[in-house]
């Protein structure tokens, strides 16, 4: 009867073994739906992890349909989720977090012991099957610890990828921006070697003074160092944008639209900013998750404070004069020299460390919240502006100087002239209308990778006639500084 209850319960524990560690294993994603999802409805955009020859040529033929055309900025964040190197290797976070969440739940091995003895009148045998109880006593626990922080990984690995998604966003609009300003710096350079021409072949024929020849040879020396640096500045914008979006060789022959999205035609209403971060925001939830799993750990610390090892085991002997020998042995450790106080405090000073990061990281994230929004209102207000109220005057200035001209009433370097006053108007609107797209990414990151739901979006305002003019150059009806250039030779030849 006692052998048939032992072997029960030895049938018993085999398949409560078998049972536990078989309700862990490995997802079929890997955690990575949760970032799929977070990239989906916060961005819009789809979110690859690329394991198999198959998931990169998928990816592959995506980015070739993207760069296909005019490189718009969703594309360019949509590029970058699907080829930056340095993204995929934070995805490989969730593997490794994964992993130990299904270590977590699995059994100890057990020990076997074999040991053989002989002596002048016979032999002994001694065989010791043993597991250690303290960790299957403290397997839920454990489970339920790294099961937090994998919720924690998909949290932080996913707001990796909204922060890679914005630095490309950036990264796109400084490169369009610099692409604009240096084909901008070429016309006013062009303008400037031909006033430039003019004042020489007049100053040689007695007709131009010595000050204003000087002068335009200042401006155009100026406006050729202006171009230098604004096309090493394009070329620079070019390539952070490239590394943001992971493009290399034929890759990285993107095409560029020729200047900026439109600004909207309305400032959305945003109230509320701090709740909604504070909510939303993914590294504030990864914190909290943390700080829990901190203190679940804790306690647990405390609990096996003074049960560091304990295991059981199963003895089954045999020596010849005395035949089988059966019984079980228990190992203790005991806590004379170190009575795990050390561990507790550790512990507790780690939590403590955990909790106070998270309120900083708060703090931080409302501080960043305020003066974030108070960048993107400031900004749009700049461009509007520059938008509605310097361009039209400009335009207006550069009409009646047209027509003073085309009446005989302007000198050429007098047209010269208002074309070097329109650099700083249109430069300042291509500085303003980057600005306001920094600032809008900038306020799209401090909330958790998007604005917060308005009743009434508002749309992008198609580009008007000012607008236009203003992104591309001065206004529609004046001469830029490649058109008057084109004038003076002409202009030259009949005062000669």
């Amino acid at each position: 009867m006692t052998r048939h209850l032992a072997h029960t319960r030895a049938t018993c524990v085999a398949i409560a073994a078998v049972f536990l560690a078989g309700c862990t294993t490995f997802s079929k994603d890997g955690g990575f739906s949760s970032v799929s999802s977070v990239a989906s409805d916060r961005l819009g955009k789809d979110a690859v992890y690329i394991k198999t020859d198959g998931d990169r040529d998928a990816a592959y033929k995506r980015t070739q349909e993207l760069l296909a055309k005019p490189l718009g900025m969703d594309d360019a964040v949509q590029v970058a989720l699907l080829n930056n190197r340095g993204l995929q290797a934070a995805y490989g976070e969730l593997g490794i977090s994964e992993a130990d969440l299904v270590q977590a739940g699995r059994l100890p091995n057990p020990s076997f012991t074999f040991s053989r003895t002989h002596w002048s009148d016979g032999i002994g045998i001694g065989r010791t099957f043993s597991m250690a109880v303290l960790g299957v006593l403290t397997l839920p626990v454990a489970s339920r610890i790294e099961s937090r922080r994998f919720e924690q990984t998909k949290l932080e690995t996913a707001n990796t990828m909204l922060t890679v998604a914005a630095d490309a966003r950036k990264a796109y609009v400084n490169a369009v921006a610099a692409e604009q300003a240096a084909t901008y710096a070429e016309q006013v350079k062009d303008s400037a070697e031909a006033g430039a021409e003019l004042a020489s072949r007049m100053r040689q024929a007695g007709n131009f003074s010595k000050l204003d020849y000087a002068r335009e040879q200042a401006f155009y020396a100026e406006s050729a160092a202006q171009l230098a640096k604004a096309r090493q500045q394009k070329i620079s914008a070019r390539e952070k944008l490239t590394r943001a979006m992971g493009l290399w060789g034929s890759g990285a022959q993107y095409q560029l639209p020729d200047r900026l999205p439109e600004l909207p035609k309305d400032r959305p209403q945003l109230n509320e900013l701090e709740t909604f971060a504070m909510q939303n925001r993914l590294d504030i939830q990864a914190g909290t998750l943390q700080v829990q799993g901190l203190a679940t750990s804790l306690g647990l610390g405390k609990a096996t404070r003074f049960v560091n090892a304990l295991e059981v085991g199963y003895q089954n002997n045999f020596e010849t004069d005395k035949g089988k020998e059966r019984g079980y042995e228990i190992s203790v450790e005991i806590p004379i020299f170190d009575w795990g106080s050390a561990k507790v405090a550790r512990a507790e000073a780690i939590y403590m460390q955990s909790a106070n990061r998270l309120a900083q990281t708060a703090i931080d994230a409302r501080s960043e919240v305020r003066e974030s929004y108070s960048a993107y209102v400031t900004s749009y207000d700049v461009a509007k502006h520059y938008r509605d109220e310097v361009v039209p005057v400009r335009k207006t200035i550069s009409d009646e100087m047209l027509l003073r001209y085309n009446g005989m009433l302007a000198s050429v370097f007098e047209l010269l002239s208002d074309s070097r006053d329109q650099v700083s108007a249109v430069n300042g609107y291509i500085d303003a209308l980057k600005d306001y797209w920094l600032a809008e990414t900038d306020l799209q990151q401090s909330l958790g990778g998007r604005l917060p739901a308005t009743p009434n979006p508002p749309v992008r305002a198609p580009a008007t006639h000012d607008t236009d003019a203003a992104s591309h150059g001065p206004a529609e009806g004046a001469p830029s500084p490649a058109s008057a250039a084109q004038s003076v030779p002409q202009t030259h030849t009949e005062g000669k």
